[in-house]
């Protein structure tokens, strides 16, 4: 009998501690309605707020996560939530008009609307970015030196004084970029008189393990300060001559024609090492300024699986020395096959012949099939052109996985199609696997089957076809944007 009683007492004590858990944490999330948010709000400098209903299924599912990430971010993020079946005013006031909708709230006033991960991860990271200032006062020399000694570039306003107009737009700029860059202000010109002369401006440090003798540490800003002006200088200098390209960088880098050199690059433990095939990198990237080419260079771990992918590079290319591709803003890809040498000729050799237009571009392919005599062709990357881009054949292609289901169910009906069109001298029924191959440009292809029609005299235009996936609804397509009248096979009558 005793020890049933002193079993049952330690699972009322687990019982009592997950009750107190599970209270402790939903404590953390502050729960404001009409009659409090005004004034409750105004005390917290960053806060994210969940407007949500009760009854909605996204809110339930979001709602252990944002508890989470409010366990996390205590005493530096304060995370809230307001019920709007109860609180109908609040959320009125602050436009919300579906559920979950978050918002981040910097001391009371709806400051942007919340669009990062809804994961406890996510919105730990994301609102750890948004804690303290949209940008640093820094009030001393000592300040200055320790803001912009980071492993990120810094952007510091230098001002005449609080009162500065300049001061005012250059923290409005802030406060619209501060997810993307740090930014710290001054309002005693001396403090940063040996980088700007005494003079109001903007100064962009560059990371001080990305120093090089190639370019200057500091770029100075002086013109007419606007947020978009602010903005410019900032898209136009931040990267520098030869940024270090990361996971969480490379979509903004890639907007323009890039070269990236991969190697065991790492600026945590290894700063000189880094920069060793760096300066190198930049020694040659200085002869090839304004040609409309940006250089980087890249951790090639980091990047394996992107490599294996789209240029067929494994962790032995290159060894230890770096191997460089070139992708362009249009999507063509090169790859320099000859060994970096130290002297950087091998980097020039390989550049002047990309600008000569000599170099051949990397296609990842299957190869070309021997026979293709089946009535749907297969097409591969390096047979698109001649088939599908045929000037004298209208063409329709189905984009396929080899492990799609509905690509499997579309098989019957697709060969039923082609079948029916093999006599057709001016129609190509074809199909091809894009995971093993290059998608060409000019087709958007995010899911399994896409199929697109590329006819006669539009080749550059493809047709998206978007109808339903049986025989009438193909040919009935095809009835209408063909360039010539359909034939059909044998005894087949039209359909």
């Amino acid at each position: 009998m005793v020890e049933v009683v002193r079993l049952l007492l330690a699972i009322i004590l687990v019982l009592m501690s997950c009750f107190t858990a599970a209270s402790s944490l939903r404590r953390d999330v502050l729960e404001l309605g009409d009659a409090d948010f005004d004034y409750l709000a105004t005390e917290h400098e960053t806060m994210l707020v969940k407007f949500y209903a009760p009854w909605c299924g996204h809110c339930k599912k979001l709602a252990p996560e944002f508890e989470k990430a409010a366990t996390r971010l205590k005493g530096t993020v304060q995370l809230a939530k307001v019920d709007c079946t109860a609180n109908s005013d609040t959320c009125g006031q602050f436009g919300v008009t579906g559920y979950p909708t978050l918002k981040i709230f910097r001391y009371g006033k709806d400051s942007a609307p919340y669009d990062g991960p809804r994961t406890a991860d996510g919105i730990y990271h994301y609102m750890k970015k948004q804690s303290g200032p949209d940008s640093v006062h820094l009030k001393t020399k000592e300040d200055l030196e320790i803001f912009v000694n980071n492993y990120d570039a810094s952007i510091v306003g230098v001002f005449s004084g609080p009162e500065s107009s300049r001061l005012a737009e250059f923290l409005k700029g802030a406060g619209l970029l501060r997810e993307q860059f740090r930014f710290g202000h001054i309002t005693d010109l001396q403090i940063a008189k040996e980088h700007n002369n005494d003079s109001e401006s903007v100064l962009l440090f560059r990371p001080p393990r990305l120093a090089s003798a190639f370019e200057n540490s500091v770029v100075v800003f002086k013109d007419y300060l606007t947020i978009s002006s602010l903005r410019r200088f900032i898209r136009d200098h931040i990267h520098g001559m030869c940024p270090h390209m990361t996971m969480e960088n490379r979509d903004r880098l890639r907007v323009r024609d890039l070269l990236t050199a991969y190697y065991d690059l790492d600026y945590h433990h290894n700063i000189r090492g880094s920069n060793y095939w760096r300066n190198r990198v930049m020694k040659v990237a200085s002869k090839y300024t304004g040609r409309g080419l940006m250089f980087s260079v890249a951790n090639k771990k980091d990047f394996l699986a992107e490599l294996e992918d789209d240029f067929g590079l494994g962790t032995s290319d290159g060894g230890e020395l770096p191997f460089v591709t070139i992708r362009t803003k249009l999507g063509y890809k090169y790859i320099m096959r000859e060994e970096f040498t130290r002297d950087g000729q091998s980097l020039e050799r390989f550049l002047e012949d990309y600008f000569a237009g000599r170099l051949k571009r990397y296609i990842k392919s299957e190869p070309i099939p021997e026979k293709n005599s089946a009535s749907v062709k297969v097409i591969v990357a390096e047979s698109f052109d001649d088939i599908v881009n045929d000037p004298d054949k209208d063409v329709l292609i189905q984009f396929y996985s080899p492990s799609c289901p509905h690509c499997k169910k579309l098989e019957p009906v697709y060969r039923e199609l082609a079948d029916t069109l093999y006599s057709d001298p001016n129609i190509v029924i074809a199909k091809m696997n894009s995971i093993d191959n290059d998608i060409p440009l000019g087709y958007d292809v995010q899911g399994y089957p896409t199929i697109y029609f590329a006819p006669v005299g539009k080749k550059v235009d493809p047709i998206r076809y978007q109808g339903a996936r049986e025989l009438k609804d193909f040919l009935k397509f095809l009835k209408r944007e063909a360039s010539h009248k359909l034939v059909f096979s044998g005894n087949r009558d039209e359909l």
